[in-house]
């Protein structure tokens, strides 16, 4: 158990410090943005960096999540804290579907007034920039989330990933923009800058509402239909085999967490030592697979059918 808990502890540590260095990272593209935005006066750029300067707020306190899930909760909240990752990705997929609503109609509106002819010199400055950082910080975060199996970093890679697609579509509209420069596309160029927005738009809104959807589901304990069919087939498989008349399984997944119940009905005439039953349960246990500190799992075993 004290290894079990040691190594808790040493993924929640590792966890937090990738977490940091990612907000660290993200606030410096943050402060870039707004700032390159206004030399630029690109709507784009200025969108880019308070895109991030939102990812920083909600880093912090995906941060300050990590801590609380690390500690394994307390009297009050004696099933830990895991409850609060789906509310953390909700409340991220919210803010980022009203940032990238917004930037949408700002662009529509722009367009409808004409567009503007920012300074693309300075804005393919930015773009570089901040893409070589964001393409840097998606591929290492990726390899360190799948090592430490966090949900939290997973999806700070989502974010890395989304704002260098991002940055990687403005400098490439930019380049094409001076590119325009002398020949008969040339009066398209202050159209540029607000339809990349626009269209980036468009692209990126998708993704905070599945994200928005899968935490809703955890939010409301909607049972996920992969861990769901995994249980009913580990459990159809067991009655079948011990000669037990009938089950009830409940399930449902909080972030990393998964908690399942199980309900097993015995004839009434068989009787079964406790140690009996205990091998029973790991049985189960190992059949269902994914033992660690993010399975709970609770099986009873009765002869009375209201128990189901």
């Amino acid at each position: 158990m004290a290894n079990l808990d040691r190594v808790i502890l040493l993924r929640s540590e590792l966890e937090a410090r990738l977490l940091r260095v990612s907000l660290y990272a993200t606030l410096i593209i943050a402060g870039f943005g707004i700032l390159f935005g206004f030399l630029a006066r690109s709507t784009a750029i200025l969108f880019d960096g308070v895109f991030s300067l939102v990812d920083v707020a909600i880093t912090g306190l995906t941060l300050l999540v990590a801590r609380l899930v690390a500690s394994q909760g307390n009297h009050r909240f004696q099933n830990g804290f895991w409850h609060l990752e789906p509310l953390v990705m909700a409340l991220k997929s919210s803010a980022l579907i009203f940032l990238v609503g917004y930037a949408l109609l700002s662009s529509i509106n722009s367009l409808l007034k004409g567009g503007y002819d920012p300074e693309f010199g300075i804005a393919l400055l930015y773009a570089g920039f901040a893409d070589l950082v964001a393409f840097c910080m998606w591929w290492w975060l990726k390899g360190q989330a799948n090592r430490i199996d966090s949900a939290l970093v997973r999806l700070d890679v989502k974010a890395w990933l989304i704002s260098a697609l991002i940055t990687l579509a403005l400098f490439l509209a930019f380049i094409a923009a001076l590119a325009m420069k002398g020949t008969a596309a040339e009066h398209l160029i202050p159209y540029v800058d607000p339809a990349v927005l626009a269209l980036l738009s468009l692209i990126i809104l998708p993704l905070p509402f599945r994200e928005a959807r899968e935490s809703l589901s955890e939010i409301l304990l909607i049972s996920p239909l992969d861990l769901d069919g995994q249980v009913r087939q580990v459990m159809g498989d067991f009655i079948t085999r011990h000669g037990f008349l009938d089950y009830r399984s409940y399930v449902s997944k909080a972030g990393r967490a998964r908690f399942i119940e199980v309900a097993v009905l015995m004839p009434a005439e068989l009787r079964l030592a406790i140690a009996e039953l205990d091998a029973l349960r790991s049985e189960i246990g190992a059949a269902i697979g994914g033992e660690g500190p993010d399975r709970w799992l609770t099986i009873q075993f009765t002869a009375d059918p209201q128990y189901l």
